[in-house]
């Protein structure tokens, strides 16, 4: 008899999942899915910052993908099934756990959608948190999660929506992030009061920790809004990690996704933490899951890292990558999308000039579109790695979606200077690239200031596969060599050996890691002779940063 698993991995813009077998890692089959209704740009408001996600997108993504991976196998043969998604991604629900977009009188509303981890409208209620966190004269509940609790998270998303839309708050039982609501809708047994909640998504995002006994109480709660105090009655206390059985398959799903009641579904997590676990993750050891944004995920021994807080973080958490390790987190709120808003900006005279042109065919408008998506960031990235370092290359921030870390603020915006009558599209583009490398050396730089050693680095995701001169540049600016993890989907991947070890195939999740875990296709060595070049640009990258913090501050204090 075989031994598959599934691993479901729900990105920003596309869910994809993964049919994987146990005994060798091999990836058997995958399918994407795109989301339409957010293809359409549909409930957001990039000018805002905000940025909601139909959960029948998801819904519909889920069924699709799996029916796809399995309907040429056996469905004994497939044992179990791990969520992950991106976080912190709030949705309001029932009270029998369904999303309230699916209500009626909801269905169109954004603030019932799921707020997607880029929505950034709720900087003023994090500021709040961070502002009674400090001063309330009790225990203060960020510690853990890098003492600066963000617009991205869970707690932030909520208050701002509840002050935002009435109804939304009267309607909603409670609330749920999307790793959990997935894997709650998947499961036969719908009772939320025992439902198993993920420990990665409760701990870095939502202000859980063992040592005050779950979710911070409702005495620190009211302060902020007593509608908190009232939800934390229908939240959770317990968290348990991924490679925990949350349920079987229901009898429903099993029917819809040609798959059986025997199939377990384990807890469900985030991607950046099934990233990593995909890409073989090990002690001193730093992976980049290198998207839209970047999520860099640690592990390290209770022993050594002790009572230590690593300041301006994600949050550090007992069991949230590997059980029985503390897993820490940190990332940038843009990567990959400081570069995808370049191209759009070039893009402007193309998309309103060339393909709204009569002198062409519409036949000729597809291939002219075809061939520029398909060489555009390629020639823009071959001509920015031809430019020499001593030549006048301006300087860029990375902050065009705010900072998450080391020390979030989300009202931080990016800047560029230096540029001249000389500056052409492959010299910004270059001055992009750097930024997005050197926010990625601050973070290194955090880690290792605060004690946390890291002896090596991995790359995975799109931009980590897809760009050389992206790698090249970070192995330099790093000072570390990097390798480059084979898998296309890392993070489902990593899912899917959660579900393993949930299923019993494997006795814990590094064991499960080593034969199911992705080999490496590629490393990338630091230029001794280009290594010292970007020290002296780093150097200008942090002049920058601290001009700009303060311009922003000078700002805040004549506003107050």
């Amino acid at each position: 008899m075989n031994n598959y698993v599934i691993g479901l991995d729900y990105g920003s813009d596309s869910v994809r999942a993964v049919l994987i077998d146990t005994a060798t890692g091999a990836e058997l089959k995958s399918h994407v899915h795109y989301y339409q209704r957010w293809l359409n740009s549909e409930f957001c408001n990039a000018s805002i910052n905000q940025f909601r996600q139909h959960p029948l997108d998801h819904i519909e993504g889920l069924e699709s993908t799996i029916k796809s991976v399995v309907q040429d196998v056996n469905p004994n043969d497939v044992k179990g099934i791990c969520i992950d998604t991106t976080g912190s991604s709030p949705i309001p629900v029932t009270k029998e756990g369904t999303p309230l977009a699916l209500v009626e009188g909801f269905e169109d509303n954004p603030n019932a959608m799921m707020v997607l981890w880029k929505d950034h409208t709720a900087i003023n209620e994090a500021n709040e948190i961070n502002e009674l966190a400090a001063n309330w004269g009790g225990e203060d509940f960020t510690k853990y999660e890098g003492g600066i609790y963000s617009s991205e998270w869970f707690w932030a998303k909520i208050l701002h929506i509840a002050r935002t839309d009435k109804a939304v708050k009267d309607a909603a039982y409670t609330w749920m992030e999307h790793c959990d609501l997935m894997t709650y809708l998947l499961i036969e047994n719908k009772n939320l009061e025992t439902f198993k909640r993920s420990r990665c998504a409760a701990g870095h995002k939502a202000m859980w920790h063992e040592s005050w006994n779950g979710l911070p109480p409702e005495e620190f709660l009211n302060q902020l809004d007593p509608y908190l105090g009232d939800l934390r009655k229908n939240l959770y206390n317990e968290t348990y990690t991924s490679d925990t059985v949350a349920g079987c398959l229901s009898e429903t799903w099993s029917k819809r996704l040609g798959l059986t009641t025997n199939t377990v579904i384990s807890v469900g997590t985030f991607d950046a933490h099934s990233g990593a676990i995909g890409a073989k993750i090990d002690k001193n050891t730093l992976v980049r899951v290198m998207g839209t944004s970047t999520c860099d995920v640690m592990v390290s021994p209770s022993e050594i890292i002790g009572n230590n807080t690593v300041k301006g973080i994600c949050g550090q958490v007992d069991g949230s990558v590997i059980p029985g390790l503390i897993g820490l987190e940190a990332g940038q709120s843009a990567f990959g999308d400081l570069l995808a808003w370049f191209k759009d900006v070039l893009y402007w005279p193309i998309d309103n000039l060339v393909l709204t042109s009569n002198i062409i065919s519409e036949e000729q408008k597809l291939k002219l579109k075809e061939e520029m998506d398909a060489n555009f960031i390629k020639k823009l990235s071959d001509q920015a790695e031809g430019i020499p370092l001593s030549e006048s290359i301006p300087t860029a921030l990375d902050w065009i979606n705010g900072r998450r870390t080391p020390d979030a603020n989300q009202e931080l915006k990016a800047a560029m200077s230096n540029l001249s009558l000389g500056t052409k599209a492959p010299h910004i583009f270059k001055a992009l690239v750097n930024a997005i490398c050197f926010g990625s050396k601050k973070i290194v730089e955090r880690f290792e200031e605060e004690g946390v050693k890291i002896e090596s680095v991995i790359g995975i995701g799109g931009v980590a596969r897809k760009s050389p001169f992206i790698m090249q540049t970070l192995a330099n600016v790093l000072n570390k060599p990097i390798k480059v993890a084979q898998s296309d989907q890392a993070p489902a991947l990593g899912a899917a050996i959660y579900a393993a070890v949930a299923a019993g195939i494997y006795p814990d999740v590094i064991e499960a890691s080593k034969i199911m875990g992705s080999d490496f296709e590629a490393e990338y060595f630091p230029e001794v002779d280009n290594v010292e070049d970007y020290k002296k640009l780093m150097a200008s990258y942090s002049e920058l940063c601290v001009f700009v913090e303060g311009l922003k501050k000078e700002a805040y204090e004549l506003c107050v």
